[in-house]
């Protein structure tokens, strides 16, 4: 079996230094899409260096990007096509405000392997800490098709249950450029199903895909932009699950419902979708856990 579970469940952490600053911060900002009106102040915060803050998401790339999709599929026990791979869900957890540069420790590993019957899950755990401590915890959930099937543990649902009833309290939609793929794929995600025409058919796409993570971002930015007055230091939590695949050139559609805790904070479920493919859902389960106001 390509997937030894024991074996990856067994292997030690994979432990790496990594570095990042400003620029790659707007880098990955403008492979999410911001900057756009250019002179926005809104969003100047995203792409000038003098006023730079930092969207959570950017620990998804931070170093060149953390093992995530690829970094679980070259571990011991692991051995598997790309081809078949299918990046599944995404968690952030916000210890400290993600800094515009830094230096910082990540140490990743398997955490849960589950078997879905027609398909294997990975669960890949990367803890980063710098000098002053932990900075955030990042998990992926990968499934490879064709691998389940060997009588494994199937794994807890973790799903947040349906959003609320009623109309969402604020719409917001986001234009997803012909050469987003292109350019988000620079902060280091070099899978070659978001760029290569070829590949992407023998994955079974009409044409190359956007990346998962980029959606994740755009909806991040969204959320931030819309309710929490652009203060990014106001995350706490993010996690959604890939639900469909978004084509560069479509348009997000997020619908957000925000639930206010007594003490100030609270959370936003969103729910996104793609306009022109009828409002097909992208990514579903997706909830920004926030702070107070400071």
């Amino acid at each position: 079996m390509p997937i030894d579970a024991a074996e990856a469940l067994a292997a030690a952490p994979r432990v790496r230094e990594i570095v990042w600053d400003h620029k790659d911060v707007q880098l990955y900002h403008l492979g999410i899409g911001a900057g756009l009106p250019a002179t926005d102040p809104g969003e100047l915060r995203y792409a000038l260096e003098s006023r730079l803050h930092v969207l959570p998401s950017f620990a998804t790339v931070a170093g060149g990007g953390a093992p995530g999709v690829t970094g679980a599929l070259s571990g011991p026990g692991v051995d598997v096509d790309l081809a078949r791979v299918l990046h599944g869900g995404q968690r952030l957890r916000l210890h400290r405000t993600v800094p515009a540069r830094g230096r910082a420790r990540a140490a990743s590993r398997v955490v849960a392997v589950y078997d879905k019957g027609t398909a294997a899950v990975l669960v890949l755990r990367t803890d980063v800490a710098d000098a002053d401590g932990p900075l955030w915890t990042d998990e992926a959930e990968v499934f490879v098709r064709g691998e389940g099937g060997w009588g494994g543990e199937r794994g807890p649902s973790g799903r947040p249950g349906p959003v609320p009833d009623g109309a969402p309290d604020h719409v917001a939609e986001r234009a997803v450029r012909e050469d987003q793929a292109l350019l988000y794929r620079l902060s280091g995600d070099w899978n070659p199903l978001h760029a290569d025409p070829e590949f992407a058919a023998r994955a079974g796409f009409e044409r190359p895909v956007l990346h998962g993570l980029c959606s994740y971002g755009a909806t991040l930015k969204s959320v931030v932009d819309t309710l929490l007055d652009g203060d990014v230091s106001r995350v706490r939590e993010y996690r959604t699950r890939f639900t469909g695949v978004v084509y560069p050139g479509e348009t997000l559609r997020v619908r957000m419902w925000r639930a206010v805790a007594p003490e100030g904070g609270g959370t936003v479920r969103a729910d996104v979708s793609v306009r022109e493919r009828g409002d097909a859902v992208v990514l579903a389960d997706t909830v920004v856990r926030y702070s107070p106001t400071p």
